[in-house]
């Protein structure tokens, strides 16, 4: 975790009593945590399932071992929420830069990636594009529900702010976590991305929160951007779909004074 350091301020004259319970700057309560959605709340589905789904929407039935070798190229190419793409063809460039900004960009880069991997499968790239629109194409981590519930029992605000360019919203709704997020900042509806420290200060202000008093939880240096926007950072491990991935840290750090 990267605390930000208090800005340095002239001495004071004690006012006796008056500083006894005045909190300590570097002791603030943590009043809101805003979660990074991808790797931090939530992993895709195993690849060699994606594909197998995806091509099952195409009427195509493919066995485990084409499936797993389709998979690899496809994750070579680019996948969204999977690895960065080896290389994005020049012809994607504009689309691949625009994709967190803009919903026609991000289906378009990642769909266009999809394509230049020849699997026979007419519908096959926008088939695999919609798996990253519906909850099934998705697994919360274990300690997701759990965590996000006791930050609501706690008073604890959460924001979710995500670099992506379609609603989260559906996918919390279908898993029954819409009622433990108080906001969502994503990146194509503030037209920040992270780790530009103006969307993490948007999720502040949906929250009614000082940046001071908020504690950003994500899994890569762009999540650590927050603290720019004078935020606490905690930077989590990823990790493959249904494995713990320490999340419940966070409620030793949220925990109220």
């Amino acid at each position: 975790m990267h605390d930000v350091p208090d800005h340095a301020e002239p001495p004071r004259v004690s006012s006796g009593a008056d500083d006894a319970v005045r909190p300590s700057p570097s002791r603030r309560s943590v009043e809101a945590v805003l979660f990074d959605f991808h790797g931090t709340l939530a992993q895709v589905e195993e690849p060699r399932e994606w594909v197998i789904a995806a091509a099952a929407a195409c009427g195509v039935e493919l066995d485990r071992v084409r499936a797993t070798a389709l998979a690899d190229r496809l994750l070579t190419a680019g996948r969204a929420g999977g690895p960065l793409p080896a290389r994005v063809p020049p012809r994607l460039a504009e689309l691949w830069a625009d994709r967190d900004l803009y919903p026609h960009a991000h289906r378009g880069a990642y769909t266009g990636l999809a394509e230049t991997v020849d699997a026979g499968i007419d519908g096959l790239a926008d088939a695999l594009y919609e798996r990253v629109l519906v909850p099934e194409g998705w697994v919360p981590y274990p300690d997701t529900e759990p965590v996000l519930a006791a930050l609501r029992e706690a008073g604890v605000k959460v924001a979710v702010v995500s670099n992506i360019g379609f609603d989260l919203r559906p996918l919390f709704a279908a898993w029954k976590l819409d009622g433990l997020v108080d906001a969502y900042a994503l990146s194509y509806e503030v037209g920040r991305c992270k780790p530009d420290p103006g969307i993490f200060l948007r999720a502040c202000g949906m929250l009614g929160v000082d940046p001071e008093r908020t504690l950003m939880v994500g899994d890569t240096p762009a999540d650590a951007g927050a603290v720019a926007a004078g935020c606490r950072v905690l930077v989590l491990p990823c990790a493959d779909a249904g494995r713990p991935n320490g999340l419940s840290a966070v409620l030793d750090l949220a925990r109220p004074n």
